[in-house]
Protein backbone atom coordinates (compact mmCIF):
# COMPACT_ATOMS: atom_id res chain seq x y z
CA UNK A 1 0.00 0.00 0.00
CA UNK A 2 2.97 2.47 0.75
CA UNK A 3 3.92 2.05 -2.99
CA UNK A 4 0.89 3.45 -3.83
CA UNK A 5 1.39 6.80 -2.26
CA UNK A 6 4.04 7.51 -4.86
CA UNK A 7 1.42 7.36 -8.12
CA UNK A 8 0.19 10.97 -7.53
CA UNK A 9 3.90 12.06 -7.68
CA UNK A 10 4.40 10.56 -10.73
CA UNK A 11 1.45 11.46 -12.50
CA UNK A 12 2.11 15.28 -11.10
CA UNK A 13 5.57 14.66 -12.60
CA UNK A 14 4.43 12.98 -16.17
CA UNK A 15 1.97 15.86 -16.06
CA UNK A 16 4.55 18.62 -15.70
CA UNK A 17 6.96 17.08 -17.89
CA UNK A 18 4.19 17.39 -20.48
CA UNK A 19 3.14 20.73 -19.96
CA UNK A 20 6.53 22.29 -20.19
CA UNK A 21 7.11 20.01 -23.73
CA UNK A 22 3.88 21.81 -24.78
CA UNK A 23 4.89 25.34 -23.68
CA UNK A 24 7.88 24.99 -26.03
CA UNK A 25 6.10 25.99 -29.02
CA UNK A 26 6.30 24.40 -32.67
CA UNK A 27 8.28 26.22 -35.03
CA UNK A 28 8.21 26.69 -39.10
CA UNK A 29 10.50 28.54 -41.27
CA UNK A 30 9.11 29.47 -44.34
CA UNK A 31 11.82 30.96 -47.09
CA UNK A 32 10.84 32.34 -50.11
CA UNK A 33 13.81 32.16 -52.97
CA UNK A 34 14.75 35.41 -54.99
CA UNK A 35 11.44 37.36 -53.38
CA UNK A 36 11.91 40.95 -53.72
CA UNK A 37 11.15 43.40 -50.73
CA UNK A 38 8.17 45.00 -52.34
CA UNK A 39 6.05 41.65 -53.55
CA UNK A 40 4.08 41.05 -50.49
CA UNK A 41 0.97 42.85 -49.92
CA UNK A 42 2.25 44.19 -46.75
CA UNK A 43 5.21 45.62 -47.96
CA UNK A 44 3.92 47.55 -51.01
CA UNK A 45 2.90 44.66 -53.39
CA UNK A 46 -0.64 44.37 -55.55
CA UNK A 47 0.20 40.58 -55.68
CA UNK A 48 -2.67 38.94 -53.53
CA UNK A 49 -0.84 37.57 -50.52
CA UNK A 50 -3.61 37.74 -47.74
CA UNK A 51 -2.49 34.57 -45.45
CA UNK A 52 1.07 36.38 -45.19
CA UNK A 53 -0.14 39.93 -45.03
CA UNK A 54 -2.42 38.73 -41.85
CA UNK A 55 0.36 37.32 -40.17
CA UNK A 56 1.95 40.55 -40.44
CA UNK A 57 -0.66 42.54 -38.94
CA UNK A 58 -1.45 40.03 -36.49
CA UNK A 59 2.25 39.51 -35.63
CA UNK A 60 5.84 40.81 -36.27
CA UNK A 61 7.13 43.25 -39.30
CA UNK A 62 10.32 43.83 -39.55
CA UNK A 63 11.65 46.25 -42.14
CA UNK A 64 15.41 46.38 -41.90
CA UNK A 65 15.87 42.74 -41.91
CA UNK A 66 19.05 41.99 -43.98
CA UNK A 67 20.21 38.70 -45.83
CA UNK A 68 23.39 37.40 -47.57
CA UNK A 69 22.75 38.51 -50.96
CA UNK A 70 22.81 34.78 -52.51
CA UNK A 71 20.99 32.02 -52.21
CA UNK A 72 23.39 30.15 -51.07
CA UNK A 73 24.90 31.73 -48.91
CA UNK A 74 22.02 33.01 -47.32
CA UNK A 75 20.92 29.89 -46.29
CA UNK A 76 24.07 28.68 -44.75
CA UNK A 77 24.18 31.83 -42.59
CA UNK A 78 20.17 31.23 -41.50
CA UNK A 79 21.14 27.15 -41.10
CA UNK A 80 23.74 27.96 -38.58
CA UNK A 81 23.72 30.80 -37.09
CA UNK A 82 27.41 32.08 -38.41
CA UNK A 83 28.23 34.49 -41.69
CA UNK A 84 28.51 32.72 -44.42
CA UNK A 85 32.26 32.44 -44.47
CA UNK A 86 32.50 30.88 -41.21
CA UNK A 87 29.84 28.62 -42.46
CA UNK A 88 31.77 27.01 -45.13
CA UNK A 89 29.77 29.08 -48.28
CA UNK A 90 31.18 32.48 -48.92
CA UNK A 91 30.64 32.00 -52.59
CA UNK A 92 28.39 29.34 -53.65
CA UNK A 93 28.56 25.48 -53.99
CA UNK A 94 31.94 26.13 -55.58
CA UNK A 95 34.77 23.45 -54.47
CA UNK A 96 37.28 26.03 -53.58
CA UNK A 97 41.26 25.10 -51.54
CA UNK A 98 39.69 27.79 -48.54
CA UNK A 99 38.06 26.74 -45.50
CA UNK A 100 35.59 29.57 -46.27
CA UNK A 101 35.05 28.89 -49.75
CA UNK A 102 34.37 24.63 -49.20
CA UNK A 103 31.12 25.02 -51.02
CA UNK A 104 28.85 22.88 -48.37
CA UNK A 105 28.08 23.41 -44.67
CA UNK A 106 31.27 23.41 -42.30
CA UNK A 107 31.47 20.39 -39.62
CA UNK A 108 32.46 23.18 -37.17
CA UNK A 109 29.21 24.74 -37.57
CA UNK A 110 25.93 23.45 -35.92
CA UNK A 111 22.55 23.15 -37.72
CA UNK A 112 19.22 24.49 -36.48
CA UNK A 113 17.68 21.08 -37.16
CA UNK A 114 20.63 19.49 -35.19
CA UNK A 115 20.15 21.79 -32.61
CA UNK A 116 16.59 21.50 -32.07
CA UNK A 117 17.01 17.59 -32.28
CA UNK A 118 19.07 17.87 -29.23
CA UNK A 119 16.24 19.70 -27.26
CA UNK A 120 13.91 16.95 -28.02
CA UNK A 121 12.40 18.62 -31.08
CA UNK A 122 11.11 16.87 -34.53
CA UNK A 123 13.22 18.20 -37.43
CA UNK A 124 12.22 18.38 -40.82
CA UNK A 125 12.59 19.79 -44.43
CA UNK A 126 10.90 20.29 -47.24
CA UNK A 127 12.13 22.30 -50.41
CA UNK A 128 15.21 23.89 -51.23
CA UNK A 129 18.60 22.83 -49.75
CA UNK A 130 21.66 24.60 -51.88
CA UNK A 131 24.27 24.21 -49.37
CA UNK A 132 25.51 20.54 -50.13
CA UNK A 133 25.53 18.64 -53.39
CA UNK A 134 26.68 15.70 -51.86
CA UNK A 135 24.94 13.25 -50.55
CA UNK A 136 27.13 12.84 -47.09
CA UNK A 137 25.68 17.22 -46.91
CA UNK A 138 22.03 16.48 -48.10
CA UNK A 139 19.57 17.40 -44.84
CA UNK A 140 19.44 14.30 -43.18
CA UNK A 141 23.33 14.04 -42.72
CA UNK A 142 22.84 17.80 -40.93
CA UNK A 143 20.18 16.95 -38.48
CA UNK A 144 17.00 16.53 -40.27
CA UNK A 145 14.70 13.49 -39.93
CA UNK A 146 12.56 14.08 -43.06
CA UNK A 147 13.44 15.94 -46.45
CA UNK A 148 11.60 16.57 -49.63
CA UNK A 149 12.69 18.36 -52.14
CA UNK A 150 15.46 20.13 -54.67
CA UNK A 151 18.98 19.92 -53.24
CA UNK A 152 20.14 22.06 -56.13
CA UNK A 153 19.79 25.99 -56.53
CA UNK A 154 16.84 26.25 -59.93
CA UNK A 155 14.80 23.72 -61.72
CA UNK A 156 11.41 23.79 -63.33
CA UNK A 157 8.62 23.84 -60.98
CA UNK A 158 6.76 21.15 -63.38
CA UNK A 159 9.36 18.46 -64.06
CA UNK A 160 13.31 17.45 -63.38
CA UNK A 161 14.50 19.43 -66.30
CA UNK A 162 18.39 20.50 -66.60
CA UNK A 163 19.17 23.78 -67.93
CA UNK A 164 22.96 23.38 -68.29
CA UNK A 165 25.09 21.40 -70.05
CA UNK A 166 26.08 18.35 -68.96
CA UNK A 167 24.21 18.86 -65.55
CA UNK A 168 22.18 16.57 -63.11
CA UNK A 169 19.67 17.79 -61.14
CA UNK A 170 18.35 16.00 -58.37
CA UNK A 171 14.72 15.77 -56.67
CA UNK A 172 15.08 13.77 -53.34
CA UNK A 173 13.04 12.46 -50.75
CA UNK A 174 15.38 11.79 -47.93
CA UNK A 175 18.41 10.09 -49.01
CA UNK A 176 17.16 9.01 -52.34
CA UNK A 177 16.52 10.67 -55.44
CA UNK A 178 13.11 10.61 -56.99
CA UNK A 179 10.85 11.33 -59.91
CA UNK A 180 8.48 13.66 -59.21
CA UNK A 181 4.73 12.61 -60.30
CA UNK A 182 3.34 13.88 -63.28
CA UNK A 183 1.15 15.92 -61.85
CA UNK A 184 3.90 17.69 -59.97
CA UNK A 185 4.25 21.77 -59.03
CA UNK A 186 7.31 22.34 -56.67
CA UNK A 187 5.52 24.85 -54.49
CA UNK A 188 2.30 22.22 -53.77
CA UNK A 189 4.48 19.55 -53.68
CA UNK A 190 6.48 21.15 -50.74
CA UNK A 191 3.44 21.79 -48.78
CA UNK A 192 2.42 18.21 -49.49
CA UNK A 193 5.23 16.75 -47.81
CA UNK A 194 5.76 19.67 -45.14
CA UNK A 195 1.79 18.66 -43.88
CA UNK A 196 2.82 14.75 -44.24
CA UNK A 197 5.84 14.90 -42.48
CA UNK A 198 4.08 17.02 -39.46
CA UNK A 199 0.98 14.38 -39.50
CA UNK A 200 3.41 11.69 -39.47
CA UNK A 201 4.92 13.64 -36.00
CA UNK A 202 1.67 13.98 -34.81
CA UNK A 203 1.11 10.38 -34.79
CA UNK A 204 4.47 9.46 -33.42
CA UNK A 205 5.78 12.26 -31.20
CA UNK A 206 2.73 14.13 -30.17
CA UNK A 207 4.29 14.93 -27.27
CA UNK A 208 7.02 17.00 -28.88
CA UNK A 209 7.76 20.25 -30.39
CA UNK A 210 8.30 20.40 -34.14
CA UNK A 211 10.19 22.52 -36.30
CA UNK A 212 10.19 22.41 -40.18
CA UNK A 213 11.86 24.53 -42.62
CA UNK A 214 10.10 25.04 -45.68
CA UNK A 215 12.31 26.67 -48.30
CA UNK A 216 10.04 27.42 -51.47
CA UNK A 217 11.43 27.56 -54.80
CA UNK A 218 9.25 30.64 -55.57
CA UNK A 219 9.50 33.08 -57.42
CA UNK A 220 13.24 32.15 -58.43
CA UNK A 221 13.01 31.64 -62.29
CA UNK A 222 11.68 29.50 -64.30
CA UNK A 223 8.08 31.83 -64.26
CA UNK A 224 6.58 28.96 -64.02
CA UNK A 225 2.63 28.78 -62.57
CA UNK A 226 -0.49 27.68 -62.87
CA UNK A 227 -3.45 29.00 -65.78
CA UNK A 228 -6.21 30.22 -62.97
CA UNK A 229 -2.98 32.26 -60.84
CA UNK A 230 -1.55 33.79 -64.47
CA UNK A 231 -5.15 34.65 -65.17
CA UNK A 232 -5.62 36.87 -61.93
CA UNK A 233 -3.14 38.99 -63.18
CA UNK A 234 -3.00 39.04 -66.88
CA UNK A 235 -3.13 42.87 -67.94
CA UNK A 236 -2.19 44.35 -64.77
CA UNK A 237 1.35 45.30 -65.71
CA UNK A 238 0.54 47.47 -69.09
CA UNK A 239 1.08 50.08 -67.04
CA UNK A 240 5.18 49.81 -67.30
CA UNK A 241 7.40 49.04 -64.66
CA UNK A 242 8.07 52.86 -64.17
CA UNK A 243 4.13 53.10 -63.20
CA UNK A 244 4.16 49.64 -60.89
CA UNK A 245 6.94 50.99 -59.32
CA UNK A 246 5.95 54.17 -58.48
CA UNK A 247 2.79 52.30 -57.28
CA UNK A 248 4.41 50.06 -55.06
CA UNK A 249 6.62 53.12 -53.65
CA UNK A 250 3.24 55.16 -52.31
CA UNK A 251 1.35 51.90 -50.92
CA UNK A 252 4.96 51.40 -48.66
CA UNK A 253 5.05 55.19 -47.73
CA UNK A 254 1.23 54.93 -46.50
CA UNK A 255 2.33 51.71 -44.77
CA UNK A 256 5.02 53.17 -42.91
CA UNK A 257 7.19 50.80 -43.69
CA UNK A 258 10.02 53.30 -44.81
CA UNK A 259 11.49 56.60 -43.43
CA UNK A 260 9.36 59.57 -44.56
CA UNK A 261 12.61 60.84 -45.99
CA UNK A 262 12.96 58.22 -48.53
CA UNK A 263 12.99 58.68 -52.06
CA UNK A 264 12.31 56.36 -55.13
CA UNK A 265 15.58 55.33 -56.63
CA UNK A 266 16.21 55.55 -59.35
CA UNK A 267 15.28 52.83 -62.45
CA UNK A 268 18.79 51.11 -64.08
CA UNK A 269 20.36 53.30 -66.71
CA UNK A 270 20.44 50.57 -68.79
CA UNK A 271 17.13 49.77 -68.84
CA UNK A 272 14.79 51.68 -71.65
CA UNK A 273 11.87 53.56 -70.60
CA UNK A 274 8.17 52.12 -71.12
CA UNK A 275 7.13 54.31 -73.82
CA UNK A 276 9.73 53.23 -75.96
CA UNK A 277 8.95 49.86 -76.44
CA UNK A 278 6.42 48.19 -78.84
CA UNK A 279 3.30 47.01 -78.23
CA UNK A 280 4.65 43.23 -78.16
CA UNK A 281 7.79 44.02 -75.60
CA UNK A 282 5.10 45.42 -74.20
CA UNK A 283 2.79 42.30 -73.66
CA UNK A 284 5.43 39.99 -73.32
CA UNK A 285 6.44 41.94 -70.29
CA UNK A 286 3.01 41.57 -68.59
CA UNK A 287 2.65 37.86 -69.19
CA UNK A 288 6.40 37.65 -67.32
CA UNK A 289 5.14 39.93 -64.72
CA UNK A 290 1.75 38.18 -64.52
CA UNK A 291 3.36 34.32 -63.77
CA UNK A 292 5.76 35.91 -61.40
CA UNK A 293 2.48 37.48 -59.59
CA UNK A 294 0.99 34.58 -59.74
CA UNK A 295 4.10 32.62 -58.39
CA UNK A 296 4.22 34.68 -55.07
CA UNK A 297 0.46 34.18 -55.03
CA UNK A 298 0.37 30.70 -55.16
CA UNK A 299 3.24 30.53 -52.13
CA UNK A 300 1.06 32.74 -50.03
CA UNK A 301 -1.91 29.69 -50.66
CA UNK A 302 0.24 27.40 -49.91
CA UNK A 303 1.57 29.62 -46.75
CA UNK A 304 -2.96 29.47 -45.90
CA UNK A 305 -2.87 25.26 -46.24
CA UNK A 306 -0.30 24.75 -43.91
CA UNK A 307 -1.65 27.37 -41.52
CA UNK A 308 -5.63 25.57 -42.01
CA UNK A 309 -3.91 22.19 -41.54
CA UNK A 310 -2.01 23.21 -38.22
CA UNK A 311 -5.18 24.58 -37.12
CA UNK A 312 -7.01 20.93 -37.87
CA UNK A 313 -4.72 19.51 -35.57
CA UNK A 314 -5.02 21.92 -33.33
CA UNK A 315 -1.45 22.85 -33.38
CA UNK A 316 -1.66 26.49 -34.77
CA UNK A 317 -2.21 27.97 -31.51
CA UNK A 318 1.27 26.17 -30.02
CA UNK A 319 2.94 27.43 -33.68
CA UNK A 320 5.39 30.04 -34.05
CA UNK A 321 6.50 31.37 -37.86
CA UNK A 322 8.98 33.06 -39.28
CA UNK A 323 8.61 34.53 -42.73
CA UNK A 324 11.53 35.83 -45.01
CA UNK A 325 13.28 35.94 -48.48
CA UNK A 326 17.01 34.38 -49.40
CA UNK A 327 18.17 37.17 -51.24
CA UNK A 328 16.80 40.77 -53.54
CA UNK A 329 14.87 40.41 -56.36
CA UNK A 330 17.36 38.82 -59.51
CA UNK A 331 17.89 40.33 -62.75
CA UNK A 332 19.17 37.66 -64.23
CA UNK A 333 18.17 36.78 -67.68
CA UNK A 334 18.16 32.75 -69.35
CA UNK A 335 20.42 34.10 -72.35
CA UNK A 336 23.64 33.22 -72.03
CA UNK A 337 25.83 30.23 -73.30
CA UNK A 338 25.54 28.84 -69.67
CA UNK A 339 22.49 27.30 -70.61
CA UNK A 340 21.80 24.53 -73.14
CA UNK A 341 20.07 25.17 -76.45
CA UNK A 342 16.86 23.91 -75.70
CA UNK A 343 16.88 26.07 -72.58
CA UNK A 344 17.69 28.95 -74.41
CA UNK A 345 15.04 28.53 -77.33
CA UNK A 346 12.39 27.87 -74.64
CA UNK A 347 13.61 31.05 -72.91
CA UNK A 348 11.40 32.86 -76.30
CA UNK A 349 8.27 30.82 -75.48
CA UNK A 350 5.34 33.07 -74.00
CA UNK A 351 5.44 32.87 -69.81
CA UNK A 352 2.60 31.04 -69.64
CA UNK A 353 3.83 28.20 -71.84
CA UNK A 354 4.86 25.43 -69.62
CA UNK A 355 7.57 24.06 -71.27
CA UNK A 356 8.52 27.94 -71.41
CA UNK A 357 11.98 28.58 -69.12
CA UNK A 358 12.77 32.35 -68.75
CA UNK A 359 13.03 35.00 -66.36
CA UNK A 360 11.61 38.53 -65.81
CA UNK A 361 15.28 40.35 -66.04
CA UNK A 362 15.87 43.66 -64.65
CA UNK A 363 12.86 45.19 -65.35
CA UNK A 364 10.81 42.87 -63.31
CA UNK A 365 13.50 42.83 -60.35
CA UNK A 366 13.57 46.67 -60.42
CA UNK A 367 9.97 46.46 -59.81
CA UNK A 368 10.20 43.90 -57.36
CA UNK A 369 12.95 45.74 -55.05
CA UNK A 370 11.05 48.84 -54.80
CA UNK A 371 12.25 51.44 -52.92
CA UNK A 372 16.17 50.37 -53.86
CA UNK A 373 18.78 50.21 -56.37
CA UNK A 374 20.14 46.56 -57.55
CA UNK A 375 19.73 43.01 -57.32
CA UNK A 376 20.51 39.86 -55.46
CA UNK A 377 24.06 39.90 -55.71
CA UNK A 378 24.88 43.52 -54.87
CA UNK A 379 25.24 44.84 -51.33
CA UNK A 380 23.09 47.60 -51.57
CA UNK A 381 19.78 47.25 -50.20
CA UNK A 382 17.88 45.70 -53.58
CA UNK A 383 20.33 42.71 -52.38
CA UNK A 384 20.39 42.39 -49.12
CA UNK A 385 16.87 44.06 -47.45
CA UNK A 386 14.06 41.74 -46.73
CA UNK A 387 10.64 41.86 -45.77
CA UNK A 388 10.25 39.77 -42.26
CA UNK A 389 7.55 38.63 -40.66
CA UNK A 390 7.01 36.76 -37.24
CA UNK A 391 3.74 35.08 -36.51
CA UNK A 392 2.44 33.13 -33.20
CA UNK A 393 -0.85 34.37 -31.38
CA UNK A 394 0.46 32.85 -28.07
CA UNK A 395 3.78 34.00 -28.37
CA UNK A 396 3.98 37.27 -29.82
CA UNK A 397 2.03 40.40 -29.61
CA UNK A 398 0.39 41.26 -32.83
CA UNK A 399 0.53 43.97 -34.37
CA UNK A 400 4.41 45.47 -34.05
CA UNK A 401 6.67 47.04 -36.71
CA UNK A 402 10.32 47.43 -35.62
CA UNK A 403 13.10 48.89 -37.64
CA UNK A 404 15.73 47.70 -35.48
CA UNK A 405 18.54 45.79 -38.16
CA UNK A 406 18.74 42.64 -37.76
CA UNK A 407 20.39 39.60 -39.48
CA UNK A 408 19.92 35.96 -40.66
CA UNK A 409 22.86 35.44 -38.02
CA UNK A 410 19.83 36.22 -35.40
CA UNK A 411 17.84 32.97 -36.46
CA UNK A 412 19.53 30.55 -34.39
CA UNK A 413 19.81 32.27 -31.08
CA UNK A 414 16.38 33.45 -31.20
CA UNK A 415 14.64 29.67 -32.07
CA UNK A 416 17.18 28.75 -29.35
CA UNK A 417 15.57 30.78 -26.75
CA UNK A 418 12.58 29.84 -27.89
CA UNK A 419 13.20 26.45 -27.71
CA UNK A 420 14.94 26.13 -24.90
CA UNK A 421 17.87 24.53 -26.73
CA UNK A 422 21.56 25.06 -25.24
CA UNK A 423 23.85 25.91 -27.78
CA UNK A 424 26.88 23.51 -27.88
CA UNK A 425 30.67 23.95 -27.41
CA UNK A 426 31.54 20.53 -28.66
CA UNK A 427 29.03 18.60 -31.33
CA UNK A 428 29.47 14.90 -32.85
CA UNK A 429 33.31 15.35 -32.66
CA UNK A 430 33.96 19.12 -33.67
CA UNK A 431 34.60 22.46 -32.08
CA UNK A 432 31.37 24.28 -32.84
CA UNK A 433 31.94 28.31 -33.54
CA UNK A 434 29.65 30.50 -31.18
CA UNK A 435 26.97 32.46 -32.53
CA UNK A 436 27.38 35.59 -34.14
CA UNK A 437 23.59 36.90 -33.73
CA UNK A 438 21.44 38.43 -31.14
CA UNK A 439 18.08 36.84 -29.94
CA UNK A 440 15.39 38.72 -31.19
CA UNK A 441 13.12 37.58 -28.60
CA UNK A 442 14.20 40.58 -26.30
CA UNK A 443 13.19 42.91 -29.24
CA UNK A 444 9.92 41.45 -29.85
CA UNK A 445 8.24 40.67 -26.19
CA UNK A 446 10.11 43.68 -24.17
CA UNK A 447 10.78 46.13 -26.92
CA UNK A 448 14.74 46.18 -26.14
CA UNK A 449 16.58 47.41 -29.38
CA UNK A 450 20.48 47.60 -30.21
CA UNK A 451 20.01 49.99 -32.97
CA UNK A 452 23.84 50.14 -32.93
CA UNK A 453 25.00 46.91 -33.78
CA UNK A 454 27.23 45.84 -36.55
CA UNK A 455 26.04 43.49 -39.61
CA UNK A 456 29.05 43.05 -42.00
CA UNK A 457 28.59 41.63 -46.01
CA UNK A 458 30.33 39.70 -48.40
CA UNK A 459 29.91 38.30 -51.66
CA UNK A 460 32.00 37.88 -54.69
CA UNK A 461 33.61 41.31 -53.84
CA UNK A 462 30.75 43.23 -53.02
CA UNK A 463 31.09 44.51 -49.61
CA UNK A 464 29.07 46.36 -46.93
CA UNK A 465 28.91 46.87 -43.04
CA UNK A 466 25.47 48.30 -41.32
CA UNK A 467 26.04 49.93 -37.98
CA UNK A 468 23.22 52.10 -36.41
CA UNK A 469 22.01 54.58 -39.07
CA UNK A 470 25.09 54.13 -41.49
CA UNK A 471 25.98 52.39 -44.34
CA UNK A 472 29.07 52.05 -46.21
CA UNK A 473 29.08 49.94 -49.51
CA UNK A 474 31.41 48.57 -52.21
CA UNK A 475 30.53 47.01 -55.68
CA UNK A 476 32.86 44.59 -57.57
CA UNK A 477 34.55 45.16 -60.16
CA UNK A 478 34.42 49.16 -59.09
CA UNK A 479 35.55 48.42 -55.71
CA UNK A 480 34.58 52.32 -54.19
CA UNK A 481 32.84 52.76 -51.03
CA UNK A 482 29.77 54.74 -50.52
CA UNK A 483 28.66 55.84 -47.35
CA UNK A 484 24.78 56.16 -47.02
CA UNK A 485 22.52 57.60 -43.59
CA UNK A 486 20.10 54.64 -44.19
CA UNK A 487 18.33 56.43 -41.34
CA UNK A 488 17.11 58.98 -43.55
CA UNK A 489 18.09 57.36 -47.01
CA UNK A 490 17.00 54.18 -46.80
CA UNK A 491 17.26 53.54 -50.88
CA UNK A 492 20.76 54.77 -50.68
CA UNK A 493 20.87 57.91 -53.04
CA UNK A 494 22.92 60.45 -51.77
CA UNK A 495 27.02 59.29 -50.97
CA UNK A 496 27.92 61.09 -47.48
CA UNK A 497 31.41 59.60 -48.05
CA UNK A 498 33.41 63.01 -48.17
CA UNK A 499 30.54 64.74 -46.11
CA UNK A 500 31.96 62.60 -42.84
CA UNK A 501 35.24 61.11 -43.24
CA UNK A 502 35.63 59.83 -39.51
CA UNK A 503 32.78 57.60 -40.27
CA UNK A 504 33.75 56.42 -43.36
CA UNK A 505 37.14 55.80 -42.22
CA UNK A 506 35.74 53.55 -38.99
CA UNK A 507 33.36 51.96 -41.18
CA UNK A 508 35.81 50.67 -43.64
CA UNK A 509 37.92 49.61 -40.88
CA UNK A 510 35.16 47.41 -39.41
CA UNK A 511 35.02 46.02 -42.53
CA UNK A 512 38.18 45.09 -42.78
CA UNK A 513 38.63 43.75 -39.38
CA UNK A 514 35.42 41.57 -40.26
CA UNK A 515 36.73 40.33 -43.24
CA UNK A 516 39.71 38.70 -41.62
CA UNK A 517 38.14 37.20 -39.16
CA UNK A 518 35.97 35.64 -40.83
CA UNK A 519 38.12 34.42 -43.48
CA UNK A 520 36.84 36.87 -46.88
CA UNK A 521 39.26 36.09 -49.54
CA UNK A 522 39.94 38.74 -52.31
CA UNK A 523 37.58 38.15 -54.57
CA UNK A 524 40.44 38.74 -57.55
CA UNK A 525 42.32 36.08 -55.95
CA UNK A 526 38.91 33.25 -55.27
CA UNK A 527 38.39 34.12 -58.65
CA UNK A 528 41.67 32.40 -60.09
CA UNK A 529 39.96 29.44 -58.57
CA UNK A 530 36.40 29.24 -59.72
CA UNK A 531 36.51 25.40 -59.66
CA UNK A 532 33.49 23.55 -60.06
CA UNK A 533 31.29 26.55 -60.56
CA UNK A 534 27.55 26.25 -59.43
CA UNK A 535 25.12 29.27 -60.58
CA UNK A 536 21.64 30.36 -59.44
Amino acid sequence: MKKLTFLPWIFLLCALVEAHAQQRPNIVLILADDMGYADLGCFGSEIETPNLDKMASEGIKMTNFYNASRCCPSRASLLTGLYPHQAGIGDMMNKRPFPAYQGYLSRDAITLAELLKTAGYGTYMAGKWHVGQEKENWPLQRGFQRYYGLIDGANSYFENRPYRPKQTLTIALDNEAIVPPKDYYSSDDYTDYAMTFIGEHLQTKKKDPFFLYLAFQAPHWPLHAKPQDIAKYRGKYMEGWEAVREKRFQKQQRLGILPPTTKLSEMDTTLRNWNDCSWEEKVKWDEKMAVYAAMVDELDQNVGRLVDYLQSKGQLDNTVFIFLSDNGASNETISNAGFTAEIRAANEFPASHPRSFTAYGAEGAAVSNTPFKKFKHWEFEGGNATGFIAYGPKYLQGGKQFDMPAHLIDIMPTLAQWSGASYPKNYAGNTIKPMEGLSLLPLWTEEQRDMDREICFEHEGNKAVRKGRWKLVSSYPENRWYLYDIEKDRSETVDLSASFPKVYREMVQRYEKWAKRVGVIPYEQLAQKKGNTRYE
